[in-house]
């Protein structure tokens, strides 16, 4: 496996692969990896000649410098799970070596970016926009992966390819949770032994709430699932949604007939753990 430090040796070896009719696939990661990621990686392994993995904490996409300082790095780690399944390339690049100059480019998603996680993280989506273009310009992937715990993000994604007119094909991968259904998370390791007992709390919650989704008004479960977690000492929410699965605009009250999505954030301390489902009639 090698290690890449520059953009210039990344977007090199992309080329020549390419120049020689190889696939590349790319998995995106801000690095303290777990079985989430590596499904990621695995799949992108079974579809794909190469596979790029990118590590890199981006700092425009954190409104909080708080929770940029204790985002983990844990590289050595990282490298060394990426190495046993087989991983070819991890680039891993600096701040400095991504960001030369002051960042001012700003996307117009619409309502994508200004619901849930935008509402609450002002700029958040765009870093996200600008880092991943960035990532794509430079290891030029034929298909890139992401997980759909993260479903806002990946409809960021999906809008950006089209408005950039990128020809790269963006493969969700579904959730991947712990066996008590706490959806996987870098920063599940930031939670104190207590707050991990509760956290599978927030699985059993939207469990619940699909199942009242299918005889109840959507006005009720969302009370259902605020007051649930609200009688938790350890959980405060920040929000919860049923939206649209394309554009997440809120349902408040006519259910349509196909698929909803609906998106939690709850903090336990200071972390922040979001999880979603797909309900459906």
């Amino acid at each position: 496996m090698r290690v890449i430090r520059t953009i210039q040796q990344m977007h090199d070896y992309s080329v020549t692969a390419r120049e020689a009719g190889k696939s590349i696939g790319f998995v995106p990661t801000m690095g303290a990896l777990h079985n989430g990621h590596l499904m990621l990686v695995e799949k992108a392994l079974a579809e794909n000649d190469l596979v790029v993995c990118s590590i890199f904490v981006n700092p425009i996409q954190f409104n909080n410098s708080r929770d940029l300082e204790k985002y983990p790095r844990t590289f050595g780690k990282d490298s060394a799970m990426l190495e046993a399944i087989g991983c070819n390339v991890i680039f891993y690049p600096e701040v400095e070596e991504m960001y030369p100059e002051p960042v001012t480019h700003t996307y117009d998603f619409g309502l994508l970016d200004k619901v849930m996680e935008g509402r609450y993280r002002a700029g958040h989506f765009n870093g996200v926009a600008i880092v991943v273009k960035k990532l794509f310009d430079i290891v030029i992937p034929h298909k890139a992966y992401f997980g759909e715990k993260d479903y806002q993000q990946l409809a960021v994604i999906k809008a950006l390819v089209k408005i950039e007119s990128v020809d790269i094909a963006i493969i969700p991968c579904p959730i991947v949770r712990e066996t008590d259904g706490l959806a996987m998370s870098s920063r599940n390791v930031r939670l104190t032994p207590a707050q991990r007992r509760v956290a599978p709390l927030i699985y059993q919650t939207l469990i619940k709430a699909s199942e009242l989704y299918l005889t109840q008004s959507v006005q009720t479960v969302i009370d259902f699932v605020t007051q649930t977690i609200h009688e938790n000492p350890e959980m405060k929410l920040e929000y919860f949604e049923i939206s649209d699965t394309e554009t997440l605009a809120p349902i408040r009250e006519n259910k349509p007939h196909g698929p909803v999505v609906a998106c939690i954030a709850v903090f336990m301390g200071q972390v922040r753990l979001i999880d979603n489902m797909i309900f459906n009639l």
